[in-house]
C-alpha cells in the first residue's frame, strides 16, 4: 500500500484554524471579576475620559506657575484649600495654593502641581517652593488615558490581568466573551497505570505511568477550557468508538493521546472515520508526527476531534503548536500564533531531519540557547528543563551561532 505523503506544518496549521473558525463557540456574558483569560466577543467601548479630569500624579501642592515667574525671590503662596482625593476644590484665586493629594481633580485656576518634598511651609503656614515649577508639571489630563467613545478592547482579544483593570476603568461590570471549551480528554492504551494505582516497584512489565493525562488537562485549564476526563481505555475497537460516542455528547471537542499510529492496536483512526470524519492524518513534523483531527457525529451531537501521540514529548509539542491555536481559534481570538524570537543558537544540529523539527532549548546568561542533550520523543525531562523550542525547518542543519526561531514557553502558557 502506498502511503500519502505527510502534510506540512503550514497546511495543517491552516486546515485546523479553518476547522475552528466555521463554528466559533457561542458568547456569554461574565463578571469582569471572572474574565481572566476568556476571548472578547464584543469590543468594551469606553463611556468616558479617563482621566474624567486633570488630576494631580503626586502629593503636593497645586498652584499658579505665573505666581512663581520670580522665583525664587516670588512672595510665599497662601495655602487656601485642602483636597484629597475624591473630593473637588474651589477655584484658585491668585496668590494662593491648594494642598492637593495623589488623584485628586486640579482646581480651576491651577496650572501646575509641585511635589511635597519640593516646597517648604513657613512659620505662617504659607507656601514657599524650593524648586523652579514648569506649566502642566505633575498633572495628568483629561483622556490621556482612554477617550470618550473609544474601544479600549476590541473583539478576539485575551484577556489579561491588565486588560480586566482597563474594562473596570471604564466601569464594564461584565464582558461579554466566547463560553469556555467544553473538552473530553482520555488516553488509550492497555500499558497505562494512573499514579496511585499501583506502587513503582509493583508495575507488571511493559506497564507505564500515564503522564499524558495530567499535563494535558493542565494545558487545557491554562486555556479557559473545563474538562471532563474519561480516563484510560482499552486497545479495543468497540471500547474506542464507545468512548468517542460518549465523549461527543456535550462537548466541544474530543482529545485523545495514543491510539493514533498505524499499528494493529491503534484503534482511534478506523473508529473515527466510522463515526465522523478524518480531516487531517500524520504531519512532517517531529516530534509529533502521528495527529489526527477529525469530527465526531452523532444523532445528537457533534464534536471536534483531535488525535495526540501517545509519545510523551510529542504530545507536549502538537499540543502547543496545533492544539493551543485551534482553541484559541474556537473562542474566536485574532492572536493565536505564539510570536517568534530570532536568537543565536549555542549548539550544533548537523543532523537535519526531512521533517520540521521542535528542539526543546534553554536561554542561557550568554544571550544564546542551549540545547537539551537527549531530543528524543520519550523524555519528559526535556520539556520540564527548557523554557522554550526552537522551530526548525526541515532539512536544516544548525551551526553554533546560526539564528534560529525561538517559541518560548511563557507566551504558550507551558
Amino acid at each position: 500500500m502506498v502511503r500519502a505523503p505527510l502534510m506540512s506544518l503550514d497546511e495543517a496549521t491552516a486546515l485546523v484554524l479553518a476547522q475552528a473558525s466555521r463554528a466559533p463557540l457561542a458568547p456569554e456574558w461574565v463578571s469582569t471579576f471572572e474574565a481572566q483569560g476568556r476571548v472578547l466577543r464584543q469590543a468594551v467601548v469606553s463611556a468616558l475620559d479617563v482621566p474624567a479630569q486633570d488630576n494631580t500624579a503626586m502629593d503636593g501642592y497645586a498652584l499658579n506657575t505665573e505666581d512663581l515667574a520670580q522665583w525664587p525671590q516670588c512672595a510665599p503662596l497662601k495655602v487656601s484649600q485642602r483636597i484629597p482625593a475624591g473630593q473637588v476644590g474651589q477655584p484658585l484665586q491668585r496668590g494662593e495654593a491648594a494642598r492637593i493629594f495623589t488623584g485628586a481633580w486640579v482646581p480651576q485656576g491651577a496650572n501646575a502641581v509641585a511635589m511635597q518634598e519640593d516646597c517648604e511651609l513657613n512659620e505662617s503656614g504659607d507656601l514657599r517652593v524650593l524648586k523652579s515649577v514648569t506649566p502642566s508639571q505633575w498633572i495628568r489630563r483629561q483622556g490621556e488615558d482612554v477617550k470618550v467613545g473609544e474601544d479600549v478592547l476590541r473583539v478576539g482579544e485575551r484577556l489579561n490581568s491588565a486588560s480586566l483593570g482597563l474594562a473596570a476603568s471604564v466601569g464594564a461590570a461584565s464582558l461579554c466573551v466566547a463560553k469556555r471549551p467544553r473538552v473530553a480528554l482520555f488516553s488509550t492504551g492497555d500499558e497505562l497505570v494512573m499514579p496511585g494505582e499501583v506502587a513503582p516497584q509493583d508495575l507488571r512489565p511493559g506497564a507505564i505511568y500515564n503522564a499524558n493525562r495530567f499535563f494535558l488537562r493542565s494545558l487545557l485549564l491554562q486555556l479557559g477550557c473545563t474538562v471532563t476526563d474519561f480516563g484510560i481505555v482499552p486497545d479495543r475497537r468497540e471500547a474506542t468508538q464507545d468512548a468517542l460516542l460518549a465523549a461527543a455528547q456535550e462537548h466541544d471537542l474530543i482529545v485523545t493521546s495514543g491510539g493514533v499510529s498505524v499499528g494493529e492496536e491503534d484503534h482511534v483512526k478506523p473508529s473515527l472515520e466510522a463515526l465522523g470524519s478524518l480531516n487531517l492524518w500524520s504531519l512532517a513534523m517531529k516530534p509529533g508526527k502521528p495527529f489526527a483531527l477529525g469530527e465526531v457525529r452523532t444523532g445528537s451531537a457533534n464534536a471536534h476531534f483531535v488525535g495526540l501521540p501517545g509519545n510523551p514529548v510529542s504530545s507536549f509539542v502538537t499540543f502547543l503548536v496545533l492544539v493551543r491555536p485551534f482553541l484559541l481559534a474556537l473562542q474566536g481570538a485574532t492572536d493565536v500564533q505564539t510570536p517568534a524570537l530570532q536568537m543565536p543558537a549555542h549548539f550544533e544540529w548537523p543532523k537535519a531531519d526531512a521533517r520540521q523539527e521542535f528542539l526543546r532549548v534553554k536561554r542561557n546568561d550568554r544571550g544564546g540557547l542551549s540545547l537539551f542533550e537527549n531530543q528524543s520523543s520519550g523524555v519528559l525531562t526535556s520539556c520540564v528543563w527548557a523554557d522554550g523550542l526552537v522551530d526548525n525547518p526541515a532539512k536544516n542543519p544548525i551551526r553554533y551561532g546560526d539564528w534560529v526561531r525561538y517559541l518560548p514557553f511563557s507566551e504558550m502558557g507551558r
